[in-house]
């Protein structure tokens, strides 16, 4: 595999690295020459992008993108302040669980009492921002993974526990069952140092499947 110095992902850059991994993997090959370049799924860097990807924790991407939607009818721009603002009988109203309206709580509050810089992390490496993300309550490292991949677009990140993935692989790899979640984040050290790249193949299998089953 070409070893290409990539900082940050754009649509150039996921394509060429595309064609890198398609070079050095048969299944990751397959999925590119049946379905392309996956999207690039970029999210803007902040505060909403961190609260959506909590909402999207352990849920459908539907009902985390409805709850969103609806937060953002009820407060119009998505701010620290505008959702403390609101108290626990209108987060459940919008859809917030008990759990996630206290992760969104510690999150705002991290912020406004600045314990997290959100503006600044696309200064530091992958590890230390996962260092600094982990340390709010409700944030693992699935959470950290997705914000590091999608907004601040680094190029090889593979989401720990992303279940999504791991059937997509499964499928394409003929396994007999899925893989583990720590099982698969062995696996994807053959994508390195593409991961984000070969996530975002996987993604796109697996939901090209889905919408061409429905």
């Amino acid at each position: 595999m070409t070893r290409l110095a990539i900082k940050t992902l754009n649509k150039r850059s996921l394509a060429t690295a595309c064609r890198s991994l398609a070079v050095g993997d048969p299944i990751l090959a397959h999925v590119y020459e049946k379905h392309g370049t996956p999207p690039l799924w970029d999210r803007e860097p902040g505060f909403p992008t961190l609260l959506y990807i909590i909402l999207e924790q352990q849920v459908s991407l539907a009902s985390a993108k409805a709850c969103f939607d609806k937060l953002a009818a009820h407060v119009g721009n998505v701010t620290p302040h505008a959702l403390l603002e609101l108290n626990d009988v209108e987060l459940k109203k919008i859809g917030f669980s008990r759990q996630k309206t206290a992760y969104a709580r510690h999150l705002s509050e991290a912020i406004l009492e600045e314990r997290l810089d959100l503006k600044n992390l696309h200064r530091l490496s992958d590890e230390d921002v996962k260092a600094e993300l982990i340390k709010l309550k409700g944030v693992g490292e699935w959470t950290s993974d997705i914000y590091l991949l999608m907004a601040l677009l680094r190029p090889d990140i593979m989401p720990k526990g992303d279940i999504a993935l791991h059937a997509a692989y499964q499928k394409l790899a003929g396994l007999p069952s899925r893989p583990g979640s720590d099982e698969f984040v062995t696996m994807a050290e053959k994508w390195k140092p593409f991961r984000s790249v070969a996530a975002r193949l996987l993604w796109h299998f697996y939901l090209s499947e889905r919408k061409r089953n429905e």
